[in-house]
């Protein structure tokens, strides 16, 4: 059986839990995690779900240092930073 240690809980983003204040939302945390026996390590991204006004689920992923895009929008099947997630948020609040 595989077993898995937790490295570390990745915390959700205060910035973007500001902006969704007033939306219904659900936030899980992500995780670090490592396969006992091996070198393999998993990442489970935060997940923001907002249910409204609008359905919208956003992962932020730990690392991506080559695109500079941590935040994927699953609606949208595409990668974001943190800037145009912010933009993205605001127009769904108005």
């Amino acid at each position: 059986m595989l077993e898995f240690e937790i490295l570390q809980e990745l915390e959700p983003n205060a910035e973007i839990l500001e902006i969704i204040k007033d939306c219904k939302y659900t936030v899980k945390n992500g995780r670090i995690k490592h396969l006992k026996a091996t070198n393999l390590q998993f990442i489970e991204p935060t997940e923001y779900v907002i249910t409204h006004p609008s359905t919208l689920t956003i992962f932020e992923y730990k690392v991506n240092e080559i695109a500079n895009k941590n935040f994927y929008i699953k609606e949208h099947k595409q990668k974001y930073n943190l800037k145009e997630i912010k933009q993205i948020l605001i127009k769904l609040k108005i």
